[in-house]
């Protein structure tokens, strides 16, 4: 009963980290076409993206010959945390 609700759990975040993760991908896609800045999508993608990419950036240089690699590094932490997550997940729920 138990490990299925762990499970579960670990099915939502995993679903929740892969969609964060397109939304970085269409992130930088749209940085590439200049939109509209007062489009509502845009905003909001704005808006779930840039405190992430602060905090990266706070960290460590991002910007290399005028290109950000803000989102790449981002998609690359959250694929890393979402192998960890499943992995410590399968862990607890089998073992």
């Amino acid at each position: 009963m138990m490990g299925g609700i762990v499970s579960g759990l670990g099915g939502i975040v995993h679903s929740l980290l892969t969609v964060y993760i397109w939304v970085v991908i269409i992130g930088a896609l749209l940085t590439w076409v200049r939109p509209d800045p007062y489009n509502p999508i845009v905003q909001i993608i704005y808006r779930l993206t840039e405190p992430a990419y602060r905090l990266i950036r706070k960290t460590m240089p991002t910007v290399f010959n005028g290109l950000d690699l803000a989102p790449i590094i981002l998609i690359i932490i959250l694929q890393v945390l979402d192998v960890i997550l499943v992995n410590l997940i399968n862990a607890a729920v089998l073992g």
